[in-house]
């Protein structure tokens, strides 16, 4: 049985100088977080490490510079003032490598701050909606406290955490934070998806990254047959697809039968769709998103988005210049691992200008600007103009091609550019 206790005590294990893991997405302890800001004025440097932080993260805000320190490892909107002051920073790394960190001991957690699902009649809670790489951080960390929400999922695969390695437990009735890409897919947004489903086969295997873009896609795929997915993230567009047994996993050739995933983030419907699903397998995200993995699955077909391409096919997906935006994420564990699968295909979606109508084809990257995706790596680069595919060009093949597809009226500058560059059109 778990005895619980206030956020207050269950937080007071922490010590300045600590580092503690926060769990993120729908599963970002907020409660616990709150609950440390009340300590502030007794803790100094105590270290925060993460991926995608939703919701207030209230340790994150320029009061509690000296208690607090945010080193993010992939960034969210929550936590990316901090990680631009002098109060927090960002550490680059693949997806898939991040579990490394913490075992290995590069980034050793104190403490472990989760929310899980109540435990069953066993004794087993489960990270719920998030394993990536709270599996690790659990599994290494030196002290656990859990949140246990009852409107947390109960989910199959790498999450299961007995009680007796919980250290303080928190119950907590809030509902789970929530996003609807699928609401903000506009005309733009669905005739990308378009472009990206043309070029996905029946009997593929797909992966999407997050945002509108790749709900998009999946809005598009209602005509495709017998597709599989294995993925570190589900949102909303997979389950009518499920439903509508467009998605069986029948030809995946590894894990046949499951979706796979690392986590998901999405709406309430999704949360519900997930719980004791035995269909869908949430793993833990080394195993995820390793490459070799990856590959294994038939035509696998890997949807990722960028900030910008320049016309070599550099890929910037991370930062707007020197400010840090998001994170390497798990574009390239799934680029190379789409790449290298029989009959793969690894795609860059896009639209060719942002909301504020900033060129996101450029003739190089802005400066600072972190490279993601490299451009050895590259091959499909879709925007709602087409699609070309850049692998075995040269560079001035890439150009030319990158160009067609760039926003009409952003055309002629980047001719000139071309110009300059290699002395002719």
């Amino acid at each position: 049985m778990l005895n619980y206790v206030s956020a207050l005590e269950a937080v007071s294990v922490v010590k300045s100088g600590n580092r503690v893991f926060s769990h993120g997405s729908a599963c970002t302890p907020n409660i616990l977080l709150d609950a440390l800001a009340q300590r502030a004025d007794e803790l100094r440097d105590v270290e925060f490490v993460s991926i995608t932080q939703q919701g207030e993260t209230e340790v994150a805000k320029e009061k509690y510079k000296g208690s607090f320190y945010i080193n993010s490892l992939f960034t969210s909107t929550p936590v990316r003032q901090a990680v631009n002051s002098d109060h927090g920073d960002y550490i680059p790394v693949f997806l898939s490598e991040i579990p490394t960190l913490f075992k290995d001991g590069y980034l050793p957690i104190d403490v472990a701050l989760i929310t899980v699902s109540p435990p069953d009649r066993h004794g087993y809670c489960t990270l719920g909606t998030s394993v990536d790489i709270a599996r690790s951080a659990v599994d290494t960390a030196k002290y656990i406290i859990a949140v246990v929400n009852p409107k947390m999922p109960r989910t199959h695969g790498d999450g299961n955490v007995h009680i007796s390695k919980i250290d303080k437990a928190v119950w907590d009735e809030q509902d789970l934070l929530t996003v609807d890409y699928g609401a903000k897919v506009g005309e733009e947004e669905l005739l990308i998806g378009k472009n990206v489903a043309e070029l996905i086969d029946d009997r593929s295997t797909i992966q999407m990254g997050i945002g509108t873009i790749p709900d998009a896609v999946l809005k598009s795929l209602g005509n495709h047959k017998d597709l599989g997915i294995h993925t570190e993230m589900l949102s909303d567009g997979v389950i009518d697809l499920i439903k509508n047994d467009v998605v069986n996993n029948k030809y995946k050739g590894t894990h046949n039968n499951q979706t796979i995933t690392s986590f998901c983030f999405g709406t309430r419907r999704l949360y519900d769709f997930v719980d004791d699903n035995p269909s869908i397998t949430f793993l833990d995200v080394k195993h995820v998103n390793y490459p070799i993995n990856i590959m294994k699955n038939h035509k696998m077909t890997a949807i990722n988005s960028a900030i910008e391409v320049d016309l070599t096919g550099q890929v910037c997906a991370d930062s707007i210049g020197t400010f840090q935006f998001s994170g390497i994420g798990g574009q390239m564990d799934f680029m190379r691992g789409a790449a290298l699968s029989e009959g793969g295909k690894p795609i860059i979606a896009i639209s060719s200008r942002t909301k504020k109508g900033v060129p996101r084809i450029v003739p190089h990257l802005k400066l600072g600007a972190g490279v993601v995706t490299t451009r050895g790596h590259m091959h499909w680069v879709v925007t709602e103009y087409g699609a070309v595919n850049l692998y075995g060009k040269n560079l001035r093949q890439r150009a030319q091609l990158l160009i067609s597809i760039a926003h009409p009226d952003d055309r002629d500058n980047l001719e000139r550019a071309v110009y300059e560059r290699f002395k002719q059109i």
